[in-house]
């Protein structure tokens, strides 16, 4: 099939519709982080989770709204699994004691439903630990970034590393602000799915800027932008096999993984979907403006000093 449809494709002739694509997505992701922010979980906000097991199945409602009668409006409250498992999530709150606030819960808990139950985990999160993660978090996405800033330069040439992490910087925002837009729950298995994310976009990346820098060295009576568009429409089939298998198993994990992996596998499938399109649109058009040419990726050829050489 894939066949049929790598050969001619005009990507680059779209290039200009793409970007101001880009920029829209862009101004409304930022626009969405700078007023709404993001709906971060207690692991970065601080908090309690409760986990509790039923004997039988038991309905997510009459917890929420016995809780709310408790005070708890805010708490968050999903199974964990299965139907039986229900994960309560608790934001902190100064002076309570966590021994004191486990005992409300669960007698809170007694009143809601007539199935017995039994609390398997009670933790707390402090403050300060959210805090620490948030900036050590940050810090991690700003590390690897400026790491592949530093490959890509020395694999490649620098016009291509900034065009990867532009692409890169580009799935990054644009991820945060649908969780922005939409008020997903952001915690720390969203933040490893966007350090995932980094790791795949790169990946395509790589292997068109791979296949343009070989196509650079091979065909000489091209434009950059004709050589461009070539390499694209040969690795476009590996692009897009790449992308629906992996796609085939992150809807299956948000569709029957259960609810807590549902931010998780919604982070990676936002992000190969984003991932693919800046591989092609962001990262080479970025490297095409900065005035990439065939002449940047020569092998220089050895002087008649270094031929004669022993």
């Amino acid at each position: 099939m894939f066949t049929l449809i790598d050969k001619n494709i005009d990507f680059m002739g779209l290039r200009k519709a793409a970007m101001v694509l880009s920029a829209i997505l862009l101004l409304i992701s930022i626009g969405s982080l700078a007023t709404q922010k993001l709906n971060l979980g207690i692991d970065f906000t601080g908090g309690s989770v409760i986990e509790v097991g039923y004997g039988e199945a038991v309905d997510l409602q009459p917890i929420r709204e016995v809780l709310g009668s408790e005070g708890f409006d805010d708490a968050v409250v999903q199974h964990f699994g299965s139907a039986k498992e229900v994960l309560i999530r608790l934001v902190p709150r100064e002076g309570q004691d966590k021994a004191e606030l486990s005992t409300q819960i669960i007698q809170a808990l007694e009143g809601a439903s007539s199935n017995s139950f039994d609390v398997r985990r009670v933790d707390f999160v402090g403050p300060q630990v959210g805090e620490e993660l948030t900036e050590d978090g940050g810090l991690a996405v700003l590390y690897a970034l400026i790491a592949i800033l530093i490959y890509v330069s020395l694999r490649f040439e620098y016009r291509f590393s900034i065009g990867a992490v532009a692409a890169l910087i580009h799935d990054v925002t644009i991820t945060l602000g649908i969780f922005s837009l939409l008020q997903l729950d952001f915690n720390l298995s969203v933040l490893a799915a966007l350090l995932a994310v980094i790791g795949y976009s790169l990946n395509d990346t790589i292997v068109v800027f791979d296949r343009i820098r070989e196509n650079f060295r091979k065909i000489r009576k091209k434009t950059s932008l004709e050589i461009t568009n070539t390499s694209i429409n040969q690795t476009i089939s590996r692009t897009l096999m790449t992308s629906l298998t992996t796609l085939l198993v992150l809807v299956s994990l948000f569709f029957l993984g259960g609810e807590v992996i549902h931010a998780f596998s919604m982070a990676l499938i936002i992000g190969v979907l984003v991932g693919t399109y800046s591989s092609i649109y962001v990262a080479t058009t970025t490297a095409l403006a900065l005035g990439i040419d065939r002449t940047d990726l020569l092998v220089p050829e050895p002087d008649s000093e270094e031929l004669s050489r022993p």
